[in-house]
């Protein structure tokens, strides 16, 4: 489990069809960790000096922006949630739910609107100050419509993740609340799958 704050702008060093090298700060890392690439959990599976490996899945090729780095790219990184660990963002799994685009990047004084495109997969999670994790990144959710969404991020979150680096047209990796997820599970099996609507989550307690 991670909690969608970075901890570390790392660097491609090496990528092959299924397996990755990454230059890294970080520490106190052994082999077997889960580390969260651009929000993907990842096993390491060798350290050198300051790189950590990994393999990666054809479904993890498939459905994330793995496959989409290249030597020299620049990577979100964040070590898994251990139990004295402050839960600053929100709970993120690593398990990401599908990919989607950057459609807009305006900075407003100093902070920054950045808004997303909404596919069939993410339209029925993404709700007004709810939470989604972009490239491992715990972020809320500030507008919405059936086309797009926007986060605002502060110059922190900014400036000290790979999204300085971003521009319009990237493809970024998503993962939905899971949370959501086990309502929506929670309430299509009691309920005969109907039409999930604010009435039903309140006869539920939901809401």
């Amino acid at each position: 489990m991670f909690t969608g704050i970075v901890e570390d702008i790392g660097k491609v060093v090496n990528i092959t069809n299924s397996q990755l090298e990454i230059e890294t700060c970080l520490d106190d890392i052994k082999i077997g960790d889960s580390i969260a690439v651009n929000g993907v959990c990842l096993t390491v599976i060798k350290i050198f000096n300051n790189k950590i490996s990994f393999d990666y899945s054809p479904t993890t090729s498939d459905i994330t922006n793995i496959s989409l780095l290249k030597k020299n790219s620049v990577v979100n990184l964040e070590r898994a949630l251990t139990l004295n660990t402050r839960l600053g963002g929100h709970i993120v799994s690593g398990h990401i739910d599908t990919n989607t685009t950057i459609i807009d990047i305006k900075k407003e004084d100093r902070f920054y609107f950045i808004s997303f495109k909404v596919n069939e997969d993410i339209k029925k999670y993404i709700v007004k100050k709810g939470f989604v994790s972009i490239d491992g990144i715990s972020l809320t959710i500030a507008k919405n419509n059936d086309e797009n969404f926007s986060v605002t991020m502060i110059p922190e979150t900014f400036n000290k993740t790979i999204f300085h680096t971003r521009k319009i047209g990237d493809v970024v990796n998503v993962e939905l609340d899971v949370l959501a997820k086990y309502v929506e599970n929670i309430l299509n099996k009691k309920n005969d799958k109907k039409e999930i609507t604010f009435d039903l989550l309140k006869e539920n307690g939901f809401y």
